[in-house]
């Protein structure tokens, strides 16, 4: 059951590939949850999209435009002692520019097979799952332009 005190918050999140690399993010030293990896992205503001967010919090946090996303995965977190949280993950087909971090402690291009090896935030961890179960495949990542 829902707990109707717990803050929701929605969230939205980029999976930017490399060829067969994955960007992963590891969060600042000095703000919440520190230190923990995710992929970019960030909360998403009243009366913005989940698209609108997603391209705001990629050039806020990486200096790059948006452009292709594919939703790929969504599901529900509750932090203990924290928000619920809506998480919604797109695949990054396009963008412009050049990915600089703006942001993180540091910036990492990760194989799928290596994902496990980072600390990740506890709301990311069945994406990460999903990720290194099915590999490339299932998440179209040879639509990536760069490659």
């Amino acid at each position: 059951m829902e707990n109707p005190t717990r803050k929701q918050v929605d969230v939205v999140a980029g999976l930017i590939f490399a060829g067969a690399k994955l960007l992963v993010c590891q969060r600042h030293c000095k703000g919440a949850f520190p230190l923990k990896w995710e992929f970019p992205g960030g909360k998403v503001e009243a009366g913005e999209s989940d698209v609108a967010a997603l391209r705001r919090e990629l050039n806020e946090e990486l200096d790059i435009r948006v452009g292709e996303v594919r939703r790929l995965h969504r599901h529900r977190h509750d932090y203990p002692d924290g928000p619920s949280v809506r998480l919604s993950f797109f695949h990054v087909v396009a963008y412009q520019g050049v990915i600089k971090n703006l942001v993180f402690e540091q910036i990492v291009w990760s194989k799928l097979s290596d994902l496990l090896k980072f600390d990740f935030l506890e709301g990311d961890l069945a994406l990460v799952q999903r990720l290194v179960d099915s590999g490339l495949s299932a998440f179209d990542a040879d639509t990536d332009p760069r490659r």
